[in-house]
């Protein structure tokens, strides 16, 4: 992996306008289902038709409650620099790029692929308090980490 230096209030604002167009996305798709529920006729022959769409808006709002929170918890994220590994860190190891901030999982970031994990993740959790130059094994999978931003 070569040395890059990454601007981490650049990854924080690329983060939450991620949460952002996906919370945009499922209000649209609500809207949409609950426009639908509206439209199908009240005969007992529509039933299952909105029984399903009933369903499918209450996975849509189960949703919408966690990239909620997850804009809430993005908000604890802070860009402080520390050489040491906490919340609102960015981890270089020798296999992969982590930011610790929100479970939002891969993404793509100038070019590059980062994994966004909770702090409460295993992953997050052994490498809390690391910094650069200590290793650790996951899943019998060991790395070394490289830089704590």
């Amino acid at each position: 992996m070569q040395k890059t230096v990454y601007d981490k209030s650049e990854l924080r604002n690329f983060v939450n306008d991620s949460i952002s167009g996906k919370v945009k996305t499922l209000e649209f798709y609500l809207n949409f289902s609950l426009e639908a529920s509206r439209d199908i006729k009240k005969t007992s022959k529509y039933d299952s038709i909105r029984e399903e769409i009933q369903e499918e808006i209450y996975l849509l709002d189960k949703q919408m409650v966690s990239l909620k929170n997850m804009q809430r918890e993005m908000r604890r994220v802070l860009n402080s620099v520390s050489d040491k590994v906490k919340l609102g860190s960015l981890v270089i190891t020798n296999k992969a790029r982590f930011y610790i901030s929100v479970s939002l999982g891969e993404f793509f970031f100038q070019g590059d692929r980062f994994y966004a994990i909770s702090p409460e993740s295993p992953m997050a959790q052994t490498m809390m308090g690391m910094q650069a130059g200590d290793s650790f094994v996951l899943n019998k999978i060991g790395q070394e980490i490289v830089e704590v931003f």
